[in-house]
């Protein structure tokens, strides 16, 4: 497997599948925490960050008014912040579940076709643009590969390269699958369909992107720390009023063990950022704006459950959309099956409807029940750094645990 594409399976989001304390967070943070489920939770999640995911946010509400929220992290990340359960955090591809529901919002008003082609509004800027609709786009059955596997784009990827792309720009270097795949044939998930859709949105409507977002969602569910992110430029120190969670990845020797049976990653290559403790270096400074409407969101654990439970509840789409969302594909390298920029993922203790996330430095899950009662986030502060074998056996468990919670099950 190439570098690019070593790198990009990893990044794409985590699917289902001494010790620090919650620091200055912690009264808000413990949150829940009294009973049986909460203190399990807690320990699950020191652990987690213990084994390497850094710093860990847990939220989850069952719908009776007491949701439960946790924060912990490794004692050296204490240096650089104390996490609260109410940090911001950049979602990643959760994004996408917006930018759906924009898109839908639209269908439902009929100034979107779900069966339109992409020719008919991008007009010479989709390579095969005529024989992808809408709504191949949005379940990923579109053909199209994903920019992030083209070397023009990785030193972005890394950091090592400061550019400030267009989605324009990234769906020229866009390649074709890999194998080749002809529209609506093969579900393959690709941040290019995204940055589509979001030039679809501006196009049909008039407005940016952003002020969708703000008129659309983020305002009338008053999700007041969500935004659109256009740059790196926040404050991550322990001193801010509303902090933004720090990332972190394995330095390029690590990173070179962690993909050593995917890729064959030259010494060297790696992430930008300044050396931290445990070969791990601080990725916060890399400019996330390049994801845009496939992954530019800045929000928090309440913000984004808020988010999903009134998307799932049937508050932001009519019936008839949100049935739509939620007719999927076979995706089962996502645990289930993939909608409209909506994951279905089939879990041990039931079925859940959300997304994934994964940016460098930051990784998401988060996902509600069926009616949108009740919901779980769970967030870390790494994403390369949970697929080490330790990691990744503490984080899934975490999140299973954080689910079957969620669901009112008992923790197992």
């Amino acid at each position: 497997m190439t570098l690019a594409a070593g790198m990009s399976a990893l990044l794409m989001g985590c699917s289902y599948s001494g010790s620090g304390d919650s620091g200055s967070g912690a009264a808000k943070a413990s949150a829940g925490q009294g009973t049986a489920a909460g203190k399990k939770l807690a320990a699950l999640a020191q652990k987690a960050a213990d084994q390497g995911s850094l710093g860990v946010i847990v939220r989850v509400d069952t719908g009776d008014g007491k949701p439960v929220e946790i924060a912990k992290q490794a004692a050296w990340t204490k240096d650089d912040h104390r996490i609260a359960a109410d940090d911001r955090f950049r979602v990643g591809s959760n994004t996408k579940t917006v930018t759906a529901t924009l898109v839908l919002q639209q269908v439902a008003a009929g100034k979107i076709g779900l069966d339109d082609t992409v020719e008919k509004w991008l007009p010479g800027v989709v390579q095969g643009g005529a024989d992808i609709t809408v709504r191949m786009l949005l379940n990923h059955t579109s053909g199209l590969g994903d920019f992030l596997l083209t070397p023009e784009f990785l030193p972005s990827l890394t950091g090592q390269e400061k550019r400030t792309w267009t989605p324009r720009e990234l769906l020229a270097i866009t390649p074709e699958q890999d194998p080749p795949a002809e529209p609506g044939e093969t579900y393959s998930y690709s941040n290019a369909n995204y940055e589509a859709l979001g030039l679809i949105l501006e196009k049909a409507t008039g407005s940016g992107l952003a002020e969708l977002i703000e008129d659309k969602i983020t305002g009338p569910l008053k999700m007041k720390d969500s935004f659109l992110a256009t740059d790196a430029d926040w404050d991550t120190g322990k001193n801010s009023g509303k902090q933004h969670v720090t990332g972190y990845e394995p330095d390029a020797a690590r990173l070179k063990e962690i993909l050593s049976g995917t890729v064959d990653l030259p010494d060297g290559v790696g992430f930008a950022g300044a050396e931290r403790p445990g070969d791990n270096v601080d990725t916060s400074a890399i400019d996330p704006s390049w994801s845009w409407a496939a992954g530019g969101m800045v929000s928090t654990a309440r913000d984004w459950q808020t988010f999903l439970t009134a998307l799932n509840s049937g508050e932001l789409l009519p019936e008839a959309q949100l049935k739509q969302m939620r007719t999927t594909v076979d995706a089962p390298e996502e645990g289930g099956g993939y909608g409209l920029g909506l994951m279905r993922v089939d879990t041990a203790c039931g079925t859940v409807w959300g997304h994934t996330g994964g940016l460098p430095g930051y990784s998401s899950e988060i996902y509600t029940d069926a009616s949108g009662t009740r919901s779980v986030a769970v967030f870390t502060s790494t994403n390369f750094g949970i697929k080490e074998k330790a990691a990744a056996t503490a984080n899934k468990a975490l999140v299973d645990a954080a689910t079957c919670t969620m669901l009112g099950k008992q923790i197992k």
